[in-house]
C-alpha cells in the first residue's frame, strides 16, 4: 500500500518537517534519535540537519529510497532501515529521542510498539508524537479512515503511564504538509520522558 502512495515524483507529504516536531525539537536531547514510519524522510532529514544522529525505519522501500535521495540533496547522513514495526527491535536504552509523526497502528500493535519504544529510550530520553484523533474523520483532510488506527489522548496516557508526560494535548490545527495532509486537522500531541529512576 505505502509503496503505491509514495510512487510519485513529488513528495506526497512534502519535504518540510512536521510542525509539532519543528516547534519542539529542542525538547529532544542531543544524540541518537529514531524516527518511526518516517516515509519519505522529511522529519529524519530535518533532525539530521539539527545535528542529531538519526536512524529512520519504514515499511516502504519506495519511501525509503525517496528519503535517502532527500538526505543526499540536503547533504546529511541518515541510517534508513526497511522494517515492519511489529518486528523491529528497539533495543534497550539506545535512543536519546524517538519520534512518531502520523504513525498510525492497530491499537494492539500500538501498545506493544510504545512499550518497546520506552524500553529503547535512554534514561531521560524523550518520545515525541503527533497523530490524528477520531475527530479527524469529520474533517477528511488526511489520515486513516479506520477508527482503531486513530489516537485518543487517554490511550496515549495509558501507553506512557510509566513515563513522565511533559505534554499531552488534543488540538485542531491547520496542517499543510504535502498533498495528503492539507487543511484543518484534529490531532493529539505528546511528549514523554523516560524517568531516570526506572
Amino acid at each position: 500500500m505505502w509503496d503505491d502512495v509514495y510512487n510519485s515524483d513529488s513528495y506526497v507529504y512534502g519535504t518540510e518537517p512536521n510542525q509539532f516536531l519543528a516547534e519542539n525539537v529542542q525538547q529532544l536531547p542531543q544524540g541518537k534519535v529514531l524516527c518511526l514510519a518516517d516515509g519519505e524522510g522529511r522529519n529524519s532529514v530535518f533532525l539530521a540537519k539539527q545535528g542529531y544522529q538519526v536512524t529512520a525505519v519504514d515499511l516502504s522501500q519506495v519511501g525509503l529510497a525517496k528519503a535517502a535521495k532527500l538526505a543526499a540533496s540536503q547533504e546529511v547522513s541518515v541510517e534508513y532501515i526497511h522494517a515492519d514495526l511489529a518486528e523491529f527491535e528497539f533495543g534497550t536504552e539506545q535512543w536519546d529521542g524517538i519520534v512518531s509523526v502520523f504513525c498510525h497502528l492497530p491499537s494492539s500493535l500500538r501498545q506493544q510498539v510504545h512499550q518497546r519504544a520506552l524500553q529503547g529510550l535512554k534514561k531521560n530520553g524523550v518520545f515525541l508524537l503527533e497523530g490524528y484523533t477520531p475527530r479527524q474523520l469529520a474533517f477528511g483532510t488526511g489520515g486513516p479512515k479506520m477508527l482503531d488506527l486513530l489516537l485518543e489522548p487517554e490511550a496515549l496516557a495509558s501507553d506512557f503511564a510509566d513515563a513522565q508526560i511533559l505534554h499531552l494535548a488534543e488540538v485542531e490545527r491547520d496542517i499543510i504538509e504535502g498533498d495528503k495532509h492539507t487543511g484543518t486537522g484534529a490531532v493529539v500531541q505528546l511528549m514523554a520522558k523516560r524517568d531516570a529512576c526506572k
